[in-house]
């Protein structure tokens, strides 16, 4: 008898969970991360405000699954980019791809940046995994761009073409700098990256 009611709190803690999770997913989708509030979210979801803690340690964990499942769809987004056998092709794919997805689900992707964990805490290695596995998909066409690069080298220019393609995109998208059309922001973006593929093969080219 004990069992079974251990095992039915459980499933009430997963569905109540998943409630909640699907609940944050679309508050984030249509209002951004600051129009994420607990007690609304409760609300919702149709729970009290303290169940929301015994589904999650805290708040941020339910944001980090909420923008777990948003690097999940950006990471498929970038998979179809990766069938280009030309390595400079699939860095452009790669870098449309992220634009698009960018402008699809604007406050989603936002919310992967504008939330920090309270109070300096370390970012759990589920969700680093996730976020690490998408520098990793630039990688591969480094890695035949670069074939003599070694593996902790071509990690850390892929986390700077990471940097420099979402700083274009960023930029472009807030429009702080100035205006820009989308026409423009693909031109910018597709420039950028060409000039760098360009460049990296130029140094394949001084060093071989």
């Amino acid at each position: 008898m004990s069992e079974t009611r251990t095992e039915a709190g459980t499933q009430r803690r997963l569905k109540l969970r998943e409630r909640l999770l699907d609940v944050a997913r679309h508050s984030v989708a249509a209002r951004g991360l600051g129009g994420l509030k607990a007690r609304d979210l409760a609300s919702e979801a149709g729970c009290a405000l303290g169940a929301i803690y015994t589904a999650f340690d805290d708040l941020d964990e339910l944001i980090l699954r909420v923008n777990l499942s948003t690097l999940e769809r950006l990471a498929d987004s970038l998979d179809e980019a990766l069938s280009r056998a030309n390595p400079s092709d699939a860095l452009q794919a790669l870098a449309r791809a992220y634009l698009d997805f960018a402008r699809r689900e604007e406050p989603s992707w936002r919310a992967l940046f504008e939330h920090r964990l309270s109070g300096g805490a370390r970012v759990p290695d589920w969700y680093a995994d996730e976020r690490n596995q998408l520098f990793g998909r630039l990688e591969a066409p480094l890695a035949a761009l670069l074939p003599d690069c070694d593996e902790k080298s071509r990690a850390r220019l892929a986390r700077t073409l990471f940097s420099a393609v979402h700083g274009v995109v960023a930029l472009g998208l807030e429009g702080k700098l100035e205006e820009t059309p989308a026409e423009a922001l693909d031109a910018q973006l597709e420039t950028l990256v060409r000039l760098i593929a360009a460049g990296l093969a130029q140094e394949v080219t001084h060093h071989s």
